[in-house]
């Protein structure tokens, strides 16, 4: 019998797979446990309409993230923050810092996809890598610089 798995399943495929199996491996497990459906023409063709669509709104997110990794790039952040006189802060610049200017410039990043290894605890110039999309890196150009007296 051929069923169309719903999950993932180790041995068999992944979600979306046709594949042959036993007919009571399906009656009996797969499809009672809703991990697989029937492999029918009708559940066929509704799976590669889906696939259709989920490929489109993949194009459309690349898309979106392309356009947001250009207009992130052409920003510059400066961060002023209080800091001693060999050039250390008080206290550090965060994903958090970043965010929030991130978000004045009208841009809705998550801190999580701003990919801070450690907070930046100098004076100085530095590229904050941001992952918008699984394969689409954004690179902030951040100044910190000495806030005034």
């Amino acid at each position: 019998m051929e069923v169309i798995l719903i999950e993932d399943i180790a041995e068999l495929g992944r979600i979306g797979d046709v594949v042959r199996v036993k007919n009571g491996y399906a009656r009996n497990y797969l499809i009672p446990k809703r991990m697989a459906i029937q492999a029918t023409t009708r559940n066929l063709k509704r799976l590669q309409h889906e696939k259709q669509l989920v490929q489109h709104r993949s194009q459309q997110a690349q898309q979106r993230a392309l356009m947001l990794k250009d207009k992130i790039s052409s920003l510059n952040c400066v961060i002023k923050k209080a800091s001693g006189e060999t050039g250390k802060l008080f206290g550090s610049v965060t994903n958090m810092d970043i965010e929030s200017f991130l978000k004045e410039q009208g841009l809705d990043i998550d801190k999580k996809q701003i990919q801070l290894d450690e907070p930046i605890k100098t004076v100085g110039n530095f590229e904050i890598p941001i992952r918008l999309i699984e394969g689409i890196v954004a690179t902030l150009k951040v100044e910190v610089e000495a806030e005034g007296k």
